[in-house]
């Protein structure tokens, strides 16, 4: 059903293509919403739209390059709304939402009338993800608005960070190799924090962090499809 034209705007970040074009008329015809296609190196502005939304192809713009594409938009475009479409799954949407300022997640296997829905809810300032990734941030971010009142032992940042990758699983030299150190180096960081927290192991520095600093970064279970 074609609904009545609006002011305004969605910019579909993504290769020119018979595929995205048939996309942007799809949109456009069951939203009312003024649809363009741009590719990521466009020069891109606000026109003549009173709401703007971003709808980044992340087929297209991978998320490594995300910040670097985001900080380089015009001044004009840092109130348009920004979400990603083609997330693969919670692991994809996860590293999406850390890199960048995104308010909406649409994953691959999403129909167009649920990404329209979708697209309707961001430009009316709500935000749109699956229940499930929704309850893994409030979770993640409850947990670290606690974390912020606990001591840290006088860690330093990077113990921290060596922190977060021996949470994960890391051995010696996968620190090392992360952290561009020598596997020394990491030997004597590790030897540092376990004395700041008075433990002796691995083992009881991971129950240390677990009781005291809780989630250092959002947990990532295996990846696994998801639908809204």
């Amino acid at each position: 059903m074609k609904r009545e034209q609006s002011n305004d705007s969605v910019y579909i970040i993504t290769e020119q293509s018979p595929q995205s074009q048939l996309f942007a008329e799809y949109l456009n015809k069951h939203t009312g919403y003024q649809v363009s296609i741009y590719s990521r190196d466009s020069a891109l502005s606000m026109g003549m739209s009173e709401k703007l939304l971003l709808l980044i192809d992340s087929d297209h713009i991978s998320i490594d390059a995300l910040p670097e594409w985001q900080d380089h938009l015009p001044d004009a475009l840092s109130k348009a709304t920004l979400a990603a479409f083609n997330i693969r799954n919670m692991d994809h949407a996860l590293e999406a939402l850390s890199c960048a300022h995104l308010t909406g997640v649409f994953y691959r296997e999403q129909s167009l009338d649920i990404i329209c829905k979708g697209v309707h809810a961001l430009l009316n300032g709500e935000l749109w993800m699956s229940r499930e990734l929704m309850a893994k941030l409030i979770l993640f971010y409850r947990k670290s608005q606690n974390n912020a009142f606990r001591p840290t032992c006088g860690l330093t940042n990077r113990e921290i960070e060596i922190i977060s990758l021996l949470k994960a699983g890391s051995s010696n030299q996968q620190i090392a190799e992360r952290l561009f150190v020598s596997e020394h180096t990491v030997k004597s960081h590790l030897y540092n924090i376990f004395r700041k927290i008075n433990v002796h192991n691995r083992i009881q520095a991971l129950n240390w962090i677990h009781q005291n600093l809780g989630p250092i970064l959002p947990a990532i279970d295996k990846p696994r499809g998801l639908k809204h």
